[in-house]
C-alpha cells in the first residue's frame, strides 16, 4: 500500500516494531502500538508524537485472543486499519542442552498463534472495504530448520507459509499481504546472540527496506540479500548436503522477546 493512514503495530516497544514505528511516523499518520510493556509503548508515543504523528497504545498480549480482537476491532471501527504489522515474537535455541517442551510451545504460541491472533480479526473488515494490507513478519531462518532453534525456525516457516497462502486467498479481494523475512538486525533480541552475524545491520537500515517493501506490495521481503540467498539455498539443497554444516553453527541462547 503507498500511502498507508493508518498503521498497527504489535510488539512494537523495542526493536523492529519501535524502528518500524519510527520509520512511518509523521504527520496525518495514525500510529497504533501494542505490546505487553505499556511504560516503554508510552516513552516512545512521545517521541512519535513530536514527529506530528497520531498515536494510540494498547498493552496487549497476542497470546491472548479475546482482548485483542476486542483492541483491535473497537480501533477499527473508530478509525479503519490500513496496515497491520504483526511483528511480536520470541526467540529462543537449544544453547547445546535439547529444547524443552515448554520452551518449544512457548515459541509457537507467540510467533504462530500470536501472528493468527492478530490478522484474524481485522481480514473479514478489510475484506468488506476491499482494502487494506497485512504483514507477518517471519525471519530467514523460517527457510531452513537449523539444529540450535528448532521450534523458532519452525514457527517462523510456518508462519511464512501461511502467509503465502494467505496473500493468494486475499488478492482477489483488494488486500494485500506480505511476508517480512529479516537476516540478522541489532535488536535486544539478536544482543542475546554470543556468536558472530553476518551483515548485521541496524533496527534503523531494516526497517526502512521494510517499508520500501510494504510500499510496492512485495510479495517477500527477504533482506539482506546474499544472506537471503543463502536462507533460500539452504532450503533447496538436500538434507544431507546441508546437516553437517548446520550441526557445527554456534548454539543459540535459551528463550527470549524480541
Amino acid at each position: 500500500m503507498q500511502n498507508p493512514e493508518h498503521i498497527v503495530i504489535t510488539g512494537a516497544s523495542s526493536g523492529l516494531g519501535a524502528a518500524l514505528a519510527q520509520a512511518y511516523a509523521a504527520p496525518g499518520i495514525r500510529l497504533g502500538l501494542l505490546a505487553r510493556r505499556h511504560d516503554l509503548l508510552q516513552t516512545l508515543a512521545e517521541s512519535l508524537k513530536a514527529k506530528g504523528a497520531e498515536v494510540w497504545v494498547a498493552a496487549a498480549d497476542v497470546r491472548m485472543s479475546e482482548s485483542l480482537l476486542r483492541i483491535l476491532q473497537e480501533e477499527d471501527s473508530r478509525h479503519p486499519i490500513d496496515l497491520l504489522i504483526a511483528n511480536a515474537g520470541i526467540s529462543g535455541g537449544t544453547f547445546g542442552k535439547g529444547e524443552t517442551a515448554e520452551q518449544a510451545r512457548a515459541i509457537f504460541h507467540v510467533n504462530l498463534d500470536g501472528a493468527l491472533n492478530t490478522v484474524l480479526p481485522l481480514i473479514p473488515r478489510m475484506v468488506a472495504r476491499k482494502r487494506g494490507q497485512i504483514a507477518l513478519m517471519a525471519s530467514l531462518a523460517g527457510f531452513r530448520g537449523f539444529p540450535a532453534a528448532p521450534a523458532y525456525c519452525g514457527s517462523k516457516a510456518a508462519l511464512r507459509v501461511y502467509g503465502e497462502g494467505l496473500r493468494g486467498e486475499l488478492m482477489p479481494h483488494g488486500v494485500e499481504v506480505n511476508i517480512i523475512c529479516p537476516g540478522y538486525v541489532d535488536t535486544p533480541m539478536t544482543q542475546a546472540n554470543h556468536f558472530p552475524m553476518p551483515f548485521l545491520m541496524s533496527a534503523e537500515r531494516a526497517a526502512e527496506i521494510m517499508v520500501a517493501g510494504l510500499r510496492q506490495n512485495r510479495a517477500r521481503i527477504a533482506f539482506p540479500w546474499p544472506m537471503a540467498l543463502g536462507a533460500w539455498l539452504m532450503g533447496v539443497l538436500p538434507p544431507g548436503w546441508t546437516d553437517p554444516f548446520l550441526v557445527r553453527l554456534p548454539k543459540k541462547a535459551p528463550l527470549h522477546n524480541t
